[in-house]
């Protein structure tokens, strides 16, 4: 694809999050708009979000000079073009692609008194499992993580790995926000561990109490759940 069909993919993509989003109402449990970035510009923080519930964050967070990991794919490459629209800074990288080296720049732009976005269950899934990059991440910044998850009461599932949600124009949506999350700078394998279990099942409490408030059915999440509990 040339340069000038790219930027018309993020130009269309950022109407489209416009279009959709401007005419919806959206609720909050656990934060308020600004609670990412209040607590960025107050603390710091790594925002977690799903790679299907991607899209309401870009809207709210929008001009927030916040860090976002996104693969190296085409996929990837219209998701960094809307969110660079979008005031984001894009860090291409992935676990199969260029991972180190984007780990680093982030680890960088944290140490220089940045905020981080990432998507834990990206690039390609499996879907809603935590990958261990964002624990690390946070181990050796000792930022806190952020989960965040939406839903929406009226929206398209498409039928990619990761169900994406398209929420439709003028319906009601659902932002909540998890509890925050530390990594001990000390941690070992098996603490690192518990913590992305930790992460993973509270990502998928606040994902099933979204849509459990529409009477949707996210499948998924409720092993990750019980994974996380002390048996």
């Amino acid at each position: 694809m040339t340069e000038l069909k790219w930027r018309l993919v993020g130009l269309f993509g950022t109407w489209l999050i416009q279009a959709i989003f401007s005419t919806t109402r959206i609720h909050f449990e656990g934060g308020d708009p600004n609670h990412l970035k209040a607590a960025g510009a107050r603390i710091q923080c790594i925002g977690a979000i799903w790679h299907s519930r991607i899209l309401m964050f870009a809207y709210l967070y929008r001009g927030w000079r916040a860090s976002i990991l996104v693969s190296r794919s085409d996929d990837g490459e219209i998701i960094a073009r809307i969110l660079e629209r979008q005031g984001f800074e894009t860090i291409r990288g992935s676990t199969n692609k260029g991972g180190r080296r984007a780990l680093g720049t982030l680890i960088q732009r944290l140490r220089s008194g940045g905020s981080a976005v990432i998507i834990p269950d990206g690039p390609q899934g499996p879907r809603f499992r935590v990958q261990p990059g964002v624990i690390l991440l946070a181990q050796k910044t000792g930022i806190p993580i952020y989960p965040a998850s939406y839903s929406a009461r009226h929206a398209r599932i498409f039928s990619s790995w990761d169900r994406f949600m398209l929420p439709r124009p003028f319906t009601e949506c659902r932002v909540v926000y998890g509890d925050p999350i530390s990594i001990p700078a000390d941690a070992d394998d098996l603490v690192r561990e518990a913590c992305r279990l930790r992460l993973e099942g509270e990502l998928c409490r606040i994902t099933l109490n979204a849509d459990r408030y529409f009477g949707r059915v996210t499948d998924g999440c409720d092993e990750a759940i019980r994974s996380e509990k002390p048996a």
